[in-house]
This record gives C-alpha cells, structure tokens and sequence, in this order.
C-alpha cells in the first residue's frame, strides 16, 4: 500500500508539473520571439526539455514500481535511475546547445546587430523565474517523501531552469539598458547552469545503480537501532548497499553462544523487523547471529 501511495503521489506531481511547464515553455516562446530576445528563447527551449523531462520522469516512476518477476526478481527499482541518466544526457545536450549558440554571437562581435529585446522576454524572465522556483520546492518535497530519484532529479531540473531564467532576466535587462550583448552573454550562463545540474544527477544516479553505501547518517542510525535490541551484544558487521529509491542492509550481529537455535531466530527476527519498521525505504534486510566467543568489534 506504501508504494502504490506514493507511485500515485509521485504520478500527481509529475502530471501536474508536466502542465505547467507546457503552459510555461508556450509563453516564454511566444515571448522570446516577439520580444526578439535570444536568451528568452534559449530558456523556452530549456523548458521544453523539462516537458521532455517530466515524461521520462512519469515512465520511470511507472515502471520501477512494477512488481518483480521471473526475469526481476528484485524489483525494477533501478530504472528510475535510468530514468535520470537519460534526463541528464537531455539536459547535457541542451546546454551545450545553448551556451554553443551564445558564445557563437559573442564572438562574432557585431554587437551593432544584435536587437534590444522587447519588455514582454523581461516579464516572461520573472514569471518564470516565480513559477520554476514554485515547482522546484513542490517537487523536491515529494521527492524526500517518496523517495524518488526521478523526481528529485525533476526537482533539481526546475531549479536549474528557474536560474537559467535569472540568467535570461540579468541578460534581457543589461541589453535594454544599453548593452545587447548581454543577451547573449546569458545564453552562456544558462548553459553553465544547465551542465552543472546534468552532471550532479548523473552521478547521483550512477551511484545508486552501482550499489554505494549509504550515507554515514543512516548507517549509524541503522548501528545504533540494531544495538538497543534486546539481547543484541554487538555488531560484527553492517553494509549498506542503494538500490534506486530503496537500500538493502546485511548486518551480523553477536549474541549469547549458549541461546538455542530457536532463541537466534527470535533475536534475528527482532532486528530485522525494527530496522524494516524505523527505515521504509529499506528493500531487504539480512540478519546473521554469530555465537559470542567469535571475535567481534562494535
């Protein structure tokens, strides 16, 4: 019931997003081009990547949550960090294209020809910069409930699109106070942005496909759950492995060598049951007992 709830509420966010960008990304053209205003346009352009970006986000959501099968038998968690790789890749490119595209008409140096944008790409600059803002903390919040790493990597796509409309404000409003070639200067800054975001969620998806550790935090809240256990004397080992939104924990801990078999089951059952209790998120749980005269540390 967990995750259908919040499949569904990552669905909703991803939906709704996906409209206001589209209504976004229509007006911010419009005002690109009647305005004539390059840097408007390279941000329309980087808005209708995140049209783009929310639909790979809705699929990746949608098909990691499928339940396992015979050729899955783990799940399909993992292809909401394919999902992220792929938005990363998409947000790289259109970057590059942007900041290629600017830095092509700085060169050029004909600032003479360069035409001063309209006050319609400024008012378009603001409200996007309003809006983009608005859906970046909207969706990082869902993300931290759901877990999501398609969605946070949505997040962090609003928020590089809203500072790339900074970008397009500091540009748009340079050229109509006299110098046109901050508009294209702009294009540049928004590409520096983009890029830098594409990257961040590259790596943040490559390492939860390539079983890192959890963070230093959950371990040691995961080590200091496991030892107020009852009959829990120590940890002989604790791994931590992520598996897209979810983790896998294998922990050997050590008790009384004279408890019986069945009193090991209980005391394993008791630890698993507490860390799959206190962390949602965890996938699978693993607990050994090793006897107490095996050498441990705590």
């Amino acid at each position: 019931m967990k995750n259908t709830t919040n499949e569904g509420l990552a669905l909703k966010v991803s939906r709704n997003t996906l409209v206001g960008n589209i209504l976004l990304t229509a007006f911010k053209l419009f005002a690109g081009i009647f305005a004539r205003s390059a840097a408007m346009v390279s941000d329309a352009v980087h808005s209708l990547s995140d049209v783009l970006a929310d639909l790979i986000v809705m699929t990746g959501i949608k098909m990691s949550n499928k339940r396992s099968d015979k050729e899955h038998p783990y799940g399909h968690e993992r292809l909401e960090c394919v999902a992220g790789i792929i938005l990363s890749f998409i947000l790289f490119s259109v970057g590059v294209l942007i900041g290629w595209r600017g830095l092509e008409r700085i060169l050029a140096r004909q600032y003479d020809e360069l035409v001063i944008p309209g006050v319609l790409a400024l008012v378009a600059a603001i409200l996007s910069i309003i809006v983009k803002e608005a859906m970046f903390w909207y969706t990082r919040a869902a993300a931290k409930k759901t877990g999501s790493v398609a969605l946070s990597a949505s997040a962090w796509h609003h928020r590089s699109d809203a500072m790339s409309s900074l970008g397009s404000f500091a540009g748009i409003f340079g050229a109509r106070l006299g110098f046109p070639v901050l508009d294209a200067v702009a294009c540049v800054i928004i590409c520096l942005c983009i890029v830098k975001v594409a990257i961040d969620i590259f790596r943040d998806a490559v390492a939860k496909m390539t079983d890192k550790a959890c963070d230093d935090d959950v371990v040691n809240a995961l080590r200091t759950l496991v030892l107020e256990q009852a009959q829990v004397i120590a940890i002989d080992q604790l791994k931590t492995r992520m598996f897209g939104n979810k983790f896998y924990v294998d922990v050997e801990i050590c008790a009384d060598g004279d408890t019986s078999l069945h009193e090991a089951h209980g005391i394993a059952q008791t630890v698993h049951d507490a860390i799959e209790t206190c962390f949602p998120n965890v996938k699978h749980c693993m607990v050994h007992v090793n006897p107490r005269n095996i050498e441990h540390s705590i």
